[in-house]
């Protein structure tokens, strides 16, 4: 295999085996503690911008298979992992993880002290750092992971939103989310009507909305609360996304429209985090994220744990929140940060986990069917 060097801003060189793209790349590395799911992790648009290192040691031994993807394509900007599995061994693969990789022009590198690394990151906090496969020398990696403005106060949602409005129609994929009845749920005469913005929206949230026999259409990043309301949904749904919630000043200010015209509305990541500053509160950038799918968290109300899927940089300040008006329902166990909010007068709630974790954990499924009651009792 041809050589990789992968360089971080504090002037760490590594050098290991290149698989995916010929190229360089520039990115923020973050570590993911998920055990399984690389094909979805790789596909989620949160991730736009970073390059994703796995703490799991084999990757690509059940290669890459359409059904599995959260968006059209792999979303990360590189890939770094222990070792990469040299046979492909699953009934639905299609292709290998370097050849789908290598096909969407993203690079990446095995044979990588992962646990030494990620203790660098968990330690000093996430780190700028290039990448090449391509023979480019250290020293100018160097200089590009520096130069490298980040994700800061970025608008990076800009690059993973649909350009134009759609319905959503479930593809195959759905077999793994199954129709919800349930003798809770309000019985109407008509199928409720979700508008869901994107964000950057994984498509296994897609999938658990409309398993509860929602009409489900997807609107860009962008979209103003006048133009939602004209629609008239019966709920909305803030999706996840890349970066920092701090560049998005349009999306604060339509959330913030939506929340006072009084219709039902639940976020994921970064829509909690777009929740949270339209209510007043600042966000600030965690040491190193939560990036994962073992993440404890506890609900605040009767004490239950859930473990929970979680991809996000950044936090809404709890401090900055008006307890008259706010909640607080959720909470990391890990570092105690927020990581749930509900309105007391409106009808408001998020989390900043991921209850639609696909391949898993399943904990956290039923907040999907909390959204769908409060519309139902409005």
């Amino acid at each position: 295999m041809k050589l990789a060097t992968l360089v971080l801003q504090d002037g760490t060189v590594i050098e290991g085996q290149a698989f995916g793209a010929e190229t360089n790349a520039v990115f923020e590395l973050v570590f993911n503690t998920s055990m399984t799911g690389y094909q979805e992790i790789l596909t989620d648009p949160s991730y736009r911008g970073q390059g994703v290192l796995f703490t799991v040691s084999h990757i690509g031994n059940v290669g890459i298979n359409l059904e599995d993807d959260e968006s059209a394509k792999p979303q990360v900007s590189a890939a770094v992992i222990r070792s990469l599995s040299p046979v492909v061994s699953n009934w639905r693969s299609a292709l290998s993880l370097s050849d789908w990789l290598a096909q969407h022009g993203v690079p990446g590198i095995s044979g990588v002290d992962t646990r030494w690394l990620t203790r660098k990151l968990r330690d000093g906090g996430t780190q700028k750092a290039a990448l090449s496969t391509k023979g480019t020398s250290p020293e100018k990696l160097l200089a590009m992971a520096r130069d490298w403005a980040g994700l800061d106060g970025r608008d990076m949602v800009k690059e993973v939103t649909c350009e134009e409005s759609y319905r959503w129609v479930d593809d195959e994929g759905s077999k793994w989310v199954k129709p919800v009845i349930s003798d809770q749920l309000s019985v109407v005469s008509r199928p409720w009507s979700i508008v869901a913005y994107d964000f950057g929206i994984k498509e296994n949230i897609l999938r658990h909305l409309s398993s509860y026999g929602a009409h489900v259409t997807v609107v860009p990043a962008d979209t103003t609360a006048d133009e939602v309301l004209a629609m008239k949904p019966d709920g909305v749904f803030l999706s996840n996304g890349p970066g920092d919630p701090a560049g998005l000043p349009y999306a604060v200010e339509a959330v913030s429209g939506l929340i006072q015209s009084g219709v039902p509305m639940f976020g994921i990541c970064l829509g909690h985090q777009l929740i949270g500053r339209a209510l007043g509160a600042d966000t600030h950038r965690l040491k190193f994220g939560h990036h994962g799918g073992n993440h404890p968290v506890q609900y605040l109300p009767n004490g239950e744990v859930l473990i929970t899927a979680q991809n996000h940089n950044y936090c809404v300040t709890e401090g900055d929140l008006n307890k008259d008006e706010v909640e607080i329902t959720y909470k990391s166990l890990n570092d105690d940060s927020l990581e749930g909010l509900r309105m007391k007068n409106k009808p408001v709630f998020s989390v900043q986990f991921h209850p639609e974790s696909a391949p898993g954990p399943h904990d956290a499924h039923d907040i999907f069917g909390e959204f769908f009651k409060m519309i139902g009792g409005k």
